[in-house]
């Protein structure tokens, strides 16, 4: 449901799913002898020095694979035009798209900062509170500059114009 609201919130938005979670979701479906040889094929994936690459390395995993775990490379294949997003991206920040480590920071704090709240009266309330939450981090990071976006702010900045 997250990809259909973001699409209708954000319709020029692009879409990449985290692929530490693929992984994750991986390794849950497959046997555990499997799962170190499996994880290091598909981490070939976003090591790539270009899209073409990379699908030529995902479509080898699907073949090599797809016998053992057929359900799994049916998943991947399903959500395959979200997996490689992050190379319409310049390469410097790549390593930052491709996983949703900042945006779980953020959930982090959320969830540290509500813990002592226990509940909230309304749902208003919890929205007033995560917005509050939402201001502050922005003001604490707001001049901070994550690894490489620095290096192509004006390539960014042209994407959205």
């Amino acid at each position: 449901g997250m990809k259909t609201a973001l699409e209708q919130t954000y319709p020029k938005a692009h879409f990449q799913r985290c692929l530490v979670h693929v992984m994750r979701n991986i390794c849950a479906k497959v046997r555990v002898d499997d799962c170190e040889t499996i994880m290091n094929e598909f981490k070939q994936i976003h090591q790539q020095p270009n899209e073409e690459a990379a699908i030529k390395v995902l479509h080898a995993f699907y073949d090599k694979w797809n016998r053992a775990y057929n359900h799994v490379i049916r998943n991947l294949k399903d959500i395959e035009p979200d997996l490689l997003v992050f190379y319409d991206y310049p390469k410097q920040i790549r390593a930052s798209i491709y996983s949703t480590n900042m945006i779980e920071s953020f959930n982090h704090v959320i969830k540290r900062k509500a813990k002592p709240k226990a509940e909230f009266p309304t749902e208003q309330s919890l929205d007033t509170f995560i917005g509050i939450q939402a201001m502050s981090y922005n003001e604490r990071y707001f001049n901070r500059i994550h690894k490489g976006f620095s290096q192509v702010q004006d390539t960014l900045e042209s994407y959205f114009d």
